[in-house]
C-alpha cells in the first residue's frame, strides 16, 4: 500500500510503500491523531522506518500504488 504524509512547514510529501493492509494504516494514524502516541511509527518494504511528530501531520493519503507501464506498447 503506497503511504503519503504530509508534514506541515515541509515542502514535500513523504512517500513510502508499506506492507500493512488499508485498515492498520488507518489504526496508526488515528492512534497518533488522538494523542495516544507521540509519533507516527511507519516501517516501509525495505525496513526503513520513518517517524513523524503527531502534532506536525498535515494529511495522510492511503492507496494503492501505482503499476508503471514498461516498454513501447499501445496505451
Amino acid at each position: 500500500m503506497e503511504v503519503k504524509i504530509g508534514v506541515q512547514h515541509a515542502p514535500r510529501e513523504i512517500v513510502l510503500e508499506s506492507d500493512l493492509s488499508a485498515e492498520e494504516l488507518e489504526a496508526i494514524v488515528a492512534a497518533a491523531l488522538s494523542g495516544k502516541a507521540p509519533l507516527l511509527s511507519l516501517t516501509d518494504i525495505k525496513g526503513r522506518k520513518v517517524l513523524v511528530p503527531s502534532d506536525r501531520l498535515s494529511y495522510v493519503d492511503l492507496g494503492e500504488p501505482s503499476v508503471r507501464k514498461v516498454g513501447f506498447g499501445a496505451l
